[in-house]
């Protein structure tokens, strides 16, 4: 990737903190963890708040990052040292990522009654969570953010569908939203992406295809259709499914594939620190999702040169592929189109050069240069 260190940037901040839940195996970890190391790279001293010191991203912070823990009982009560932390170190930015902590952002900035700018980031779509998480805890988000986010200096989301949503439901004037994509090709991509895959099916030599899925076992990522989708193309083609994650729903699936008599050919690999070998080894890359904040594993995969099959599920796809232009996307919860397109594979007008052209417009430097903007703009400078 592009290096940033003799980029020449104005009004650059000379602090900022990133404050979220903790490290755990999520895109929102992933990419917090790259924005900091670009973050570290021009020069800007930067500092990671957890509520909780966890998860599989702890052992790749980025060398020069602080990590300082709350460890407090619930996320409420991260105020208190949240503030403490603001009078005492006087970020020039507070980046805050994910619902609650974006709201304990804004309370804190303005009970420290410091000069601190906060920039919060949004996500997922607020009323795709609202609808399918349910707890009172997420039925109140609309009208914390109502209330709350105008006392932000900036707020961010990362696709244009959800500024939409959130403009929407949180009655957040869309002008205000700046639309940041996520990063994802970093400077470490294309060696990460060369590493050996360790899976035996996607060895030199071994039968093929091989499809490839990424995603935490939950409800939003669908699976279920995904796995009915596979057992229709196995019943005329060869294949195997390898869907990479972990989560609540694992003895389910297993149950479901056994019960469509694919168990043989689909294997859930659990969790991968470095999920970029499967993804260019695969011969086509599925997402199922029934909504999407952005969807970072398929900018992953189109870096990879790897073609891609997506729902058009909202937000993030159809604005990473261009309306198609650089994958198929299918209606959300189709198996039948899901399978139609597994039986395609890469036939389309894109080749691996035009996948990874596409990815290139989410290289972390390029992401974090309009981070800093939006910092600048909202007065967050030495």
């Amino acid at each position: 990737m592009n290096d940033t260190a003799d980029v020449q940037l104005p009004l650059l901040p000379r602090s900022v903190a990133i404050y979220m839940h903790d490290l755990s195996s999520g895109g929102v970890e992933r990419l917090t963890l790259t924005l900091a190391d670009e973050f570290s790279r021009f020069g800007i001293r930067t500092t990671l708040l957890l509520h909780a010191r966890r998860g599989d991203f702890l052992d790749q912070v980025p060398e020069g990052v602080e990590v300082v823990a709350f460890g407090t009982w619930r996320e409420i009560a991260d105020l208190p040292p949240l503030m403490s932390f603001l009078r005492r170190a006087r970020p020039d930015v507070l980046l805050s990522s994910l619902n609650h902590n974006n709201i304990i952002a804004v309370w804190a900035r303005l009970l420290a009654r410091v000069p601190t700018r906060v920039v919060v980031s949004v996500h997922n779509t607020l009323s795709e969570e609202v609808a399918a998480l349910g707890g009172w805890k997420y039925r109140a988000m609309p009208t914390l953010y109502r209330r709350f986010l105008p006392l932000a200096d900036s707020v961010v989301a990362v696709s244009q569908g959800v500024a939409e949503d959130l403009s929407k439901v949180a009655r957040v004037q869309l002008g205000r939203i700046s639309v940041i994509h996520n990063p994802i090709l970093h400077r470490n991509f294309d060696a990460l992406a060369a590493e050996p895959v360790p899976h035996r099916w996607l060895q030199p030599g071994a039968p093929r295809p091989v499809f490839v899925s990424v995603g935490r076992l939950v409800e939003q990522k669908d699976f279920s259709t995904l796995l009915r989708a596979f057992s229709l193309y196995r019943r005329a083609h060869p294949g195997r499914l390898v869907v990479l994650g972990r989560g609540p729903l694992l003895e389910q699936l297993q149950a479901e594939a056994a019960q469509l008599g694919i168990q043989d050919d689909v294997d859930f690999a659990g969790f991968s620190p470095n999920p970029l070998p499967y993804l260019h080894a695969a011969d086509l890359f599925v997402l199922s999702s029934r909504y999407e904040g952005f969807g970072n594993v398929l900018v992953e995969a189109l870096g990879c040169g790897t073609p891609v099959l997506s729902t058009d599920c909202p937000h993030g796809p159809r604005e990473i592929l261009e309306d198609g232009a650089h994958g198929r996307l299918v209606p959300v919860g189709d198996a039948a189109a899901l399978a139609a397109g597994m039986e395609q594979r890469g036939a389309g007008p894109w080749t691996p050069e035009t996948l990874r052209a596409r990815a290139r417009a989410f290289s972390s430097d390029v992401i974090a240069r309009r981070y800093i903007e939006i910092f600048a703009e909202a007065g967050g400078t030495a």
